[in-house]
């Protein structure tokens, strides 16, 4: 059954710059901390501003849920483009889906079981990073490990090392064996 990303529960904090400048117009937009920023003119009351706040934000959190909604099916379909692309079409696993219980690991693949499992906190990088997750969990149904075989296979995905150095940034990809796993 497909799982879709729940909506966040808890709202966004607002937080509102008033403008000299700005003389009608609001405007609101994401910050990179999960906040809202609102910017609006300085001459606004609170009455009528609180109106425009609610809306614009229920705007912005429609198209935040909208991005994220990523479900298995649509996991297991790129894998099979990315098996075809990198693998041959060679690969085959018995699962693949996304799953909530991993904070440390970006994903895990079982090769004797073929399953492979991804954290849900992908499913929201962008999608060159999701690729190379895949791609890595997938080199890892032919080699069960980091060996410089098993890089030689992840490394045919011409965004690895970009893909690795933004998943370094989240300390989600581990220092060791960047790039070519040598």
């Amino acid at each position: 059954m497909p799982r879709s990303q729940p909506p966040t529960s808890t709202p966004p904090t607002i937080k509102v710059n008033y403008s000299k400048r700005r003389q009608r117009t609001v405007s609101a937009r994401p910050l990179p901390d999960g906040s809202i920023e609102i910017l609006a003119p300085q001459g606004i009351s609170e009455a009528d501003l609180k109106p425009i706040v609610e809306k614009l934000t229920q705007r912005l959190q429609r198209r935040a849920e909208r991005s994220l909604r990523v479900s298995d099916d649509d996991l297991a379909r790129r894998a099979q483009e990315l098996n075809q692309r990198y693998f041959g079409g060679r690969l085959r696993w018995t699962s693949i889906s996304y799953v909530t219980n991993q904070a440390k690991r970006f994903g895990s693949c079982t090769p004797g079981l073929g399953t492979i499992r991804i954290s849900d906190r992908v499913a929201k990088m962008p999608a060159w990073v999701r690729d190379y997750v895949l791609v890595h969990e997938l080199a890892h149904l032919e080699q069960a490990n980091h060996s410089p075989a098993f890089w030689k296979l992840v490394n045919r995905y011409p965004l690895t090392e970009r893909a690795r150095g933004y998943l370094m940034a989240l300390g989600l990809e581990e220092d060791e064996g960047i790039g070519n796993g040598e």
